[in-house]
């Protein structure tokens, strides 16, 4: 058996709410791009911090595919190794289906992370409940938008 990926190591670790196993994964510079914040949250506290969040207020969270290949980044526009993973759940009784792009730099780790989501009321509910989860774990101030 060869050693999982990257992408099977974060799955892994998604779907079993392991905070550790997935703070290994993020390089110390990490950006995070949301559906509903325009600029990324970055740092490797403030990623893993917000994932904490984010496990936390989803439900019947599932991950159903997986594809693979190279992508442009956002930072530097450079080409680079890249995982897609579909996934569905539901955050305050609204269903989301989604995707999570996650791009990787030369050791493997993940540097960049986005989030799409759908449809738009989906990204609504998630935005609240992010935004109160955040403010809750101490990780932005209550007027932060």
């Amino acid at each position: 058996m060869t050693d999982p990926t990257t992408a099977e190591r974060f799955r892994a670790a998604v779907e079993k709410q392991d905070i550790a196993a997935l703070d290994d994964l993020f390089t110390e510079d990490v950006r995070f791009y949301s559906p509903v914040k325009f600029v990324p949250f970055e740092g490797k506290a403030m990623v893993v911090g917000l994932l904490r969040v984010l496990l936390g207020i989803f439900e019947d969270f599932r991950y159903v595919g997986e594809f693979d290949g190279r992508a442009e980044t956002s930072a530097d526009g450079g080409e680079v190794p890249s995982s897609i993973l579909m996934f569905r759940t539901t955050v305050n009784g609204k269903a989301i289906h989604g995707i999570d792009l996650l791009q990787f730099d030369e050791a493997g780790r993940i540097k960049e992370f986005t989030v799409m989501v759908r449809p738009q009321s989906a990204v609504h509910a998630l935005g609240e409940a992010v935004f109160a989860g955040l403010v809750a774990a101490g990780l932005v101030p209550a007027t932060d938008s």
